[in-house]
């Protein structure tokens, strides 16, 4: 508060508008060392100029406001204002932009590592105002064009020496031993980590954690490792912008988060050291939140693909010794990938109804899932996008159906037999009802699809509410299961009913993707019937059922036979 109002006194004596002050901190030389002011110009022009304070502690001793001694003299800080005002006017032409400057005044940092990760963060700290060292084992034969002008490249002792309170140490943990010897100079600095693991699931400590056993003197910070060498270059518009950190000392670990956030960059607080193993395995995870739900629909696939070529590819080339294998790249394809749509489109919403059981047969909400459940739970939109990504090759896959010319031949054939037949109009009522209807709902169901996927996105999803976007997962979610139900039973139509649609006693695929969305549609219609919707949004507002109440406080002298209350609880 002091500084501010320090600070708001020299506005008044520079005849400066002060527009953004930072809030004063032990760390302020370190996070702040500049302040962007309004300047208002004689002529009534005003432009923005960048003060950049080195030493904020003779800032400070400046910045008293007007004084005078005994005699009625002004103070130095009075005549120092009158100078830096004068100053300030004629030198209105030249602006004073972040990271303009050639020779940056800021806080020096110093980087141990000459590589990729060093030089990125070279330019990212460069550009952000303050000054950078690098720290090489042999500093001649780094070129000296890899680094932006600003950039001081020495030894890695002088480098060491030369911060005044970060190191990152952006060599591989493997070198780690090299840097013994600069125990001394690193005492009592914050030594951040940048590396990553090298492989998934080792039991040794994390690089981190031999880094902090190695200088106990030094507080060792996990940071930045998850970002890549481009993103800490272009900055945090056109990369990640969450940077995991975690410390032992809390200290070190503000220290850090500042400098993160004033990177341009949202630092996330994952604890103590111990999360270090965690967050060096980050950037070696491949798609970790997609490994069971890629698995389950790669599992389905096969599974109608092979059903699929048995029953119309081999068995009848085994008994009839008729040649279908023509059909494996396309049209057993686009029979199998609608199957597979449906059955993972229920399998989104199947765990929600399993959870409402779960809920319903306990009485409470309070009980935790088991953990299939709760993997299951968390799935979901992995599993939605899935399906949708199988019901647009199906479409794909069934416009281009007519472009084969195995579909000319059969349409030539057809014609042929028509007109050797005799008919002059093949026209069936039936059948174009039968088309029309799937055609529309399939359709519908595919356009009701892509708006649950739209939807998925973040951009998008953080733009609705809990309840707008709970209709969309979950009212349209429905709507869509349905019409793709209703798209698969109008292409059945009644050939169910016939035994020429069972050859070899096998059933048609659809007839098998069907059963559990079916299961899937029926228990959400359980679960709209008023007894069980009343029970179940009670207990997910948070009543319980009397087995899970506590028993209520006895009176003096009261038995537990006497208690009628207490009968239920046995």
């Amino acid at each position: 508060m002091q500084r501010n109002v320090l600070l708001a006194k020299a506005a008044a004596c520079l005849d400066i508008k002060h527009s953004h002050m930072p809030e004063a901190s032990s760390l302020e030389g370190l996070l702040y060392p500049f302040a962007v002011y309004h300047i208002q110009i004689a002529a009534g022009r005003k432009e923005s100029y960048l003060l950049k304070f080195s030493d904020n502690t003779a800032l400070l001793s400046l910045l008293q406001g007007p004084q005078s001694d005994h005699s009625g003299a002004p103070s130095a800080s009075v005549k120092w204002c009158d100078d830096t005002q004068a100053s300030m006017q004629s030198e209105m032409e030249t602006p004073l932009l972040c990271g303009a400057s050639s020779s940056p005044r800021g806080p020096v940092v110093s980087i141990i590592g000459s590589g990729d990760l060093s030089r990125s963060l070279a330019v990212r700290l460069l550009s952000c105002g303050f000054r950078v060292v690098v720290g090489s084992r042999d500093p001649q034969r780094v070129p000296r064009e890899g680094f932006p002008e600003g950039v001081e490249l020495l030894s890695q002792r002088e480098a060491a020496h030369s911060a005044e309170r970060l190191v990152f140490a952006a060599v591989y943990p493997e070198h780690y031993h090299t840097l013994l010897g600069l125990r001394e100079a690193l005492a009592g600095k914050v030594l951040v980590d940048v590396s990553n693991a090298s492989t998934l699931n080792s039991r040794e400590p994390s690089h981190a954690e031999t880094l902090a056993q190695l200088f106990p003197q030094s507080s060792v910070v996990k940071a930045f490792n998850v970002l890549s060498a481009w993103a800490l270059q272009v900055g945090a518009h056109d990369g990640s912008r969450q940077v995991l950190i975690c410390s032992d000392c809390s200290q070190s670990k503000a220290l850090v988060v500042g400098l993160a956030r004033g990177l341009g960059f949202s630092p996330v607080d994952l604890g103590g050291l111990c999360a270090s193993k965690h967050i060096e395995q980050v950037p070696l995870l491949l798609f970790p939140s997609w490994e069971g739900p890629i698995l389950a629909t790669c599992l389905l696939f096969l599974f109608f693909y092979g059903y699929n070529f048995i029953r119309h590819v081999l068995l009848p080339y085994l008994q009839h010794g008729e040649n279908n294998f023509y059909q494996l790249p396309l049209v057993t394809v686009n029979e199998t990938l609608p199957a597979v749509a449906l059955v993972t489109l229920a399998l989104v919403y199947l765990p929600g109804l399993i959870a409402a059981v779960f809920q319903l047969a306990r009485g409470t909400k309070y009980k935790r899932f088991p953990h299939w459940l709760d993997c299951w739970l968390c799935r979901r939109k992995e599993l939605g996008l899935l399906a949708f990504l199988c019901t647009t090759l199906h479409a794909v896959y069934s416009v281009c159906l007519t472009l084969r010319k195995a579909a000319g031949y059969s349409l030539l054939n057809a014609a042929y037999h028509q007109v050797k037949a005799g008919v002059e109009n093949a026209w069936v009522e039936q059948q174009v009802w039968r088309s029309d209807l799937y055609l529309s709902c399939g359709i519908l169901g595919f356009g009701v699809l892509s708006l649950l996927a739209i939807t998925s996105l973040p951009s998008v999803g953080n733009a609705l509410n809990w309840r707008e976007f709970t209709f969309v997962q979950s009212g349209l979610g429905y709507a869509a299961l349905t019409l793709s139900i209703m798209h698969t039973l109008f292409f059945g139509w009644d050939f169910a009913f016939f035994p020429v649609a069972y050859p070899f006693y096998l059933p048609p695929v659809y007839l098998l993707a069907l059963i559990l969305p079916c299961v899937v549609l029926v228990g959400r219609v359980l679960l709209v019937l008023p007894c069980l919707t009343s029970r179940l949004a009670k207990i997910r507002r948070g009543w319980e059922s009397t087995r899970h109440r506590p028993p209520k406080n006895q009176e003096p002298g009261s038995t537990q036979e006497g208690s009628p209350q207490n009968l239920g609880d046995v």
